[in-house]
Parts: structure tokens; C-alpha cells; sequence
């Protein structure tokens, strides 16, 4: 004696199974929903300036920050290292000298940005160098998260 078998199901809503010797059937009914449509998602770029304006950190850089640093998006505006240096001296002027980096060393940008914001800021080094320099597009949302990471510690200090 085994489990019913299903056999088919016809058009008008009826299923029918075969049990040994045995025929039965059962009516089916479906029940249709309608589909909501959630709203689009927001970029994560248009989330981070969404919140950099609530938490009143859309303040304006020092313009020899934005000579170099075109910010479009969190992956490719931060290949070179320049922006994550340009963030960390916006919070730390003393730290470094920001008008001797070049986007060519991308190396030395993100060993210093990494290493004075770990050093002198107690951010943990949430990016590897190494793993920065495999691509010129990092991974958005671990950009985003060190990026956070840096806000949070000095939201209350600019």
C-alpha cells in the first residue's frame, strides 16, 4: 500500500488520483493574487548621499580635496585610493600631506588611507590593499561599508 499517485489535472480545477483499484477525485481550487510592486530600490550611492544629509555630513570638503576626486559611484570614484585619502584627510588635515598623492600610486594611497585611519582613527581595516589593487572596480558594497565605517567615527567631530 503506497502514497497516492497523481495522474493529472484537468482543465476544470480537478485532481485525479489512483489509489490501487481505487479512483478519486478531489476539487482544486487555486486562488490568484495581485501583484504589488515594491518601489524601485534605491541606489546605493543615492542612499549614502540620503543619509549623509540626515546625519548633516554633506558639509563641503576643502576644494584641494576635489581636485583629483570625481565621486560617482562606490566602486570606480575610489579605485585609485585618492578618495578614501581625501576622506580620512578631511577628518585627520595632519595626518599627511594630501597635495603629494598621485592617482598612479594606488598602492601607497590605499596603504596610507588604510593605515592612518586604523592608526590614528581606531577604523578597522575593514578593505585589504591587495584585494583593492586586483580590480579597478571594488566591490560596492564593501566600499560602501568602510565608507560608513568612517562617517560613523566622526559623525559628531566635523
Amino acid at each position: 500500500m503506497g502514497l497516492p499517485h497523481i495522474e493529472g489535472i484537468t482543465t476544470e480545477g480537478e485532481l485525479e488520483t489512483k489509489k490501487e483499484s481505487e479512483v478519486s477525485t478531489t476539487k482544486v481550487s487555486t486562488r490568484v493574487t495581485q501583484q504589488v510592486r515594491a518601489p524601485k530600490p534605491m541606489s546605493p550611492f543615492a542612499k549614502f548621499r540620503q543619509l549623509d544629509k540626515q546625519n548633516s555630513l554633506n558639509k563641503p570638503t576643502p576644494p584641494s580635496l576635489n581636485e583629483n576626486i570625481q565621486l560617482d559611484n562606490f566602486s570606480s570614484s575610489w579605485a585609485d585610493g585618492l578618495a578614501f585619502c581625501a576622506l580620512i584627510h578631511h577628518f585627520l588635515p595632519d595626518a599627511f600631506d594630501y597635495s603629494t598623492l598621485t592617482p598612479k600610486d594606488r598602492r601607497h594611497n590605499f596603504e596610507l588611507a588604510f593605515q592612518v585611519a586604523d592608526e590614528k582613527a581606531d577604523i578597522a581595516p575593514l578593505l585589504d590593499v591587495e584585494d583593492m589593487l586586483e580590480t579597478r572596480r571594488p566591490d560596492w558594497k564593501c566600499v560602501f561599508t568602510y565608507v560608513q565605517s568612517i562617517y560613523r567615527r566622526f559623525k559628531d567631530e566635523d
